[in-house]
């Protein structure tokens, strides 16, 4: 059975940091990419990062671009995302999404939000 669970997310304040990660099961997670993707309340769905499934190669959103790290252990079957410098604007549930050409796989999101 194909799983992918996040978890991470919570209450933060403006300038702080949080650690995603993104356990997956049930599949070879290490031939897949991986991304985070984030949707805020009345929005859609939005592109944050994407890394290959090697690890080697890294693609961000300009809003996540020197704030945002997403990387991956497939040792692990894990994926992560680490995000510094919150802001208000950052408020969203995350999700975790892996894809290659068999299919596509998402998790159940994780909340984040980014208040005083």
């Amino acid at each position: 059975q194909v799983q992918l669970v996040e978890s991470g997310g919570g209450l933060v304040q403006p300038g702080g940091s949080l650690r995603l990660s993104c356990v997956a099961s049930g599949f070879t997670f290490s031939a897949y990419a991986m991304s985070w993707y984030r949707q805020a309340q009345g929005k859609e769905r939005e592109l944050v990062a994407t890394i290959t499934p090697s690890g080697g190669s890294t693609n961000y959103a300009d809003s996540a671009k020197g704030r945002f790290t997403i990387s991956r252990d497939n040792a692990k079957n894990t994926g992560y995302l680490q995000m510094n410098s919150l802001e208000p604007e950052d408020t969203a549930v995350y999700y975790c999404k892996v894809s290659r050409w068999s299919g596509t796989y998402w998790g159940q999101g994780t909340q984040v939000t980014v208040s005083s």
